[in-house]
């Protein structure tokens, strides 16, 4: 047994040493450089490695003297609402957005406003007298969150608006299912037709957010005990020491609960992006694979090819030729 694998193993070895030390033969320096355009070209607009944003870029897709790349436009919206509109021509938009926003922050700044008046007031009365039947404006506060609210989520509103309108003809697009997922977890699994990811991804999302409320609390809780525990007098059911290592051990759990959190929020878009790209790839049912032996030229020509050999000379190496087929 042993002497039949020998048999088949030495010649192997014979054949990869062969290869490994004229590998230059097939592996050229080049290879390992990331070069999209040939460095003469300036012109190609295809596989170049542009910076991520530009202005020149925004400012030329905004005037419609150029195309916008997605990826740039939701940059810019980002940080002034309204681009994607302007750039998709969805100029009636624009006083919605902005009225909406504006009305919504400005109402609720008013309130909240007078929440921060009511509550001074109160603490000032009950300084003085504590039987004060001043009141705080609780109503003040819940309408002005509410309408604050309310301008967040037309802000994000006009930010998925823009993704959905851009280019609509085009499908899949890469960028739009990237930036789904980045404004809504699971959306780009649901763009890309992936609909059972979904629950996977809220159930580990929102499992994260649970245990990192439960362990902020818990550490909130030991933390406040362990302070307590240098107040003269002390005498809680929780030991000094005892607070301390669950102050510590759920302080590690709620950093924990934070990168399992951002890790699964990251990889729902990842997995987004990368099953848009890949949405048009077929594989064959014809899965086949071939292997030849070969010689391998400087050229990165093989030199054994048909049934004739071609001339061998510097320095080849022997090897194998895989061919593969799906």
């Amino acid at each position: 047994m042993t002497k039949s694998i020998l048999r088949y193993l030495i010649p192997v070895l014979v054949l990869m040493a062969g290869f490994s030390v004229c590998a230059n033969a097939q592996f050229k320096e080049e290879a390992f450089t990331q070069s999209y355009n040939e460095p003469d070209d300036t012109t190609s607009t295809n596989d170049t490695s542009d910076k991520m944003f530009s202005f020149k870029e925004l400012f030329g897709g905004l005037a419609h003297k150029q195309d916008l790349r997605i990826g740039t436009m939701f940059a810019g919206s980002v940080v002034m609402p309204g681009i994607s509109q302007i750039y998709n021509r969805d100029y009636w938009k624009l006083p919605v957005i902005y009225g909406g926003i504006g009305v919504c922050a400005g109402l609720g700044g008013h309130y909240l406003h007078q929440y921060n008046l009511s509550k001074k007031a109160y603490e000032a009365a009950y300084a003085i007298d504590p039987n004060t039947t001043l009141t705080v404006n609780n109503r003040a506060k819940t309408t002005g969150t509410i309408l604050m609210v309310g301008a967040g989520l037309i802000y994000w509103g006009s930010l998925m608006d823009g993704v959905i309108c851009y280019k609509k003809d085009v499908h899949p697009h890469p960028g739009r299912a990237t930036l789904y997922s980045i404004l809504l977890p699971g959306l780009g699994q649901a763009y890309n037709g992936e609909y059972w990811k979904i629950p996977i991804y809220w159930g580990c999302l929102i499992g994260s957010a649970h245990f990192l409320y439960t362990n902020s609390v818990n550490y909130q809780r030991f933390r406040r005990i362990y302070n307590d525990s240098y107040k003269e007098g002390y005498d809680g059911p929780v030991s000094q020491s005892t607070a301390l290592y669950y102050r510590d051990v759920y302080r590690r759990y709620r950093d924990y609960s934070v990168l399992a959190l951002v890790g699964f929020y990251l990889l729902q878009v990842i997995d987004a992006n990368v099953f848009a790209y890949m949405h048009d790839f077929e594989v064959s049912d014809d899965i086949s694979m071939s292997v030849e032996p070969a010689v391998i030229a400087p050229d990165n020509t093989y030199a054994m090819s048909g049934s004739g050999f071609s001339s061998v000379a510097g320095d080849s190496a022997i090897g194998f030729r895989i061919g593969l087929r799906f």
